[in-house]
């Protein structure tokens, strides 16, 4: 039987709160919530609904017990399989030794940068640059309060690899608004040409090695 694809981190998610104690979903999310796990990965109750019960189909959590308070709707309580034990491991251990092509919306965006005319692009990097700025001193405000409230850095390692990506792209970023600005980007001139009028650069790309 082929193994199920490991693309969601909600289900990871879902499988590392199991593997502390039995939860019923709406614990799963207030605990994911309450140490801001929302942050990193993506969540709403329907979609963790829905992934509880792939995982109970696939046999990696089972229903312990199901019960009601008061007028709330019954709340079904489960744990971690042995198999879902494995799986989380193995999935979790994939996810930090494996790295893996992620295609980023600016990527996308940086790709396809030259049908915008140059002043049309630098608008938005500096747009992008001050966003990026501001989030990075939010982030970095907020990690300071958790460490002099004690938080042990093995609970903010996520916080501080986004910081270290945010740093990386706000420098960038800048680079590439000050290499416009001064007009030190190899193929300026051509950008400049090419949106001015419509004439396409005579430039000779090199043949794809995946081809």
């Amino acid at each position: 039987m082929p193994r199920a694809p490991r693309s969601n981190p909600l289900a990871l998610a879902v499988l590392t709160c199991l593997a502390e104690r039995p939860m019923h979903p709406y614990e799963i999310a207030q605990t994911l919530r309450s140490r801001a796990k929302d942050h990193n990965i993506r969540l709403n109750y329907g979609s963790l609904y829905g992934v509880v019960e792939g995982l109970a189909k696939r046999g990696l959590i089972s229903a312990t017990e199901t019960f009601r308070e008061g007028r709330r709707p019954e709340r079904t309580v489960y744990e971690i399989t042995e198999t879902g034990t494995r799986e989380m491991t193995d999935w979790l251990t994939e996810l930090i030794a494996a790295p893996v092509k992620e295609y980023l919306q600016f990527e996308a965006g940086l790709a396809l940068i030259g049908a915008l005319a140059p002043d049309e692009a630098l608008g938005a990097l500096r747009l992008r640059l001050r966003q990026l700025e501001l989030t990075l001193a939010q982030s970095e405000a907020t990690r300071e309060v958790t460490r002099k409230a004690g938080l042990p850095r093995l609970f903010e390692l996520e916080g501080e690899y986004v910081d270290a990506l945010l740093t990386a792209e706000v420098a960038f970023v800048r680079q590439l608004i000050a290499d416009i600005e001064h007009k030190d980007l190899s193929g300026l001139d051509l950008w400049i040409r090419w949106t001015e009028t419509g004439e396409l650069p005579d430039f000779a790309w090199p043949d794809d090695p995946d081809q």
